[in-house]
């Protein structure tokens, strides 16, 4: 009998790391081919210029700063979110997975709930509103514990 292989994804808005878990005892496995990660940048990275300015109107001719109407960092993140869940729609289509487990910083995993597919969403065994992506991969099975038998 074939054993249900349940991923396990860490992200933010950044970086995914994939791990596989194939059945009680074998533990976490990575899927280092699946890493995806972008530079961290902050919104001065981005917007190295200054906003333009309106010209003034009236008498007084001043003039002010035209405002950002959103910040290119959340854009940027919210892109990356979109684009693991295009990856693991793809990866469903598959078969690489029939169980699911999502650890993501609150925000990513927000923004990544409205991007998955209803396919995706309904693999869904777990999700943890915590920020994963820098915690040792030794260390990471004890905050799956309850969840699967790693």
């Amino acid at each position: 009998m074939k054993p249900t292989v349940t991923w396990i994804v860490i992200a933010d808005g950044d970086a995914a790391k994939f791990f596989e878990h194939d059945g009680p005892g074998k533990g976490m496995r990575a899927l280092p081919d699946l890493e995806m990660s972008q530079a961290h940048l902050k919104s001065g990275d981005i917007m190295a210029d200054r906003p333009g300015r309106s010209g003034g109107t009236g008498a007084s001719g001043t003039r002010s700063a035209v405002e950002y109407k959103s910040d290119p960092v959340d854009v940027r993140e919210r892109r990356f979110v979109e684009h693991l869940a295009k990856v693991l729609d793809a990866k469903l289509a598959e078969g690489a997975f029939a169980r699911l487990i999502i650890a993501a910083a609150p925000i990513a995993l927000g923004e990544l709930r409205t991007a998955l597919s209803e396919g995706v969403k309904k693999t869904i065994i777990a999700e943890l509103p915590k920020d994963l992506t820098n915690i040792p991969t030794a260390k990471l099975a004890e905050h799956f514990d309850g969840l699967i038998a790693v």
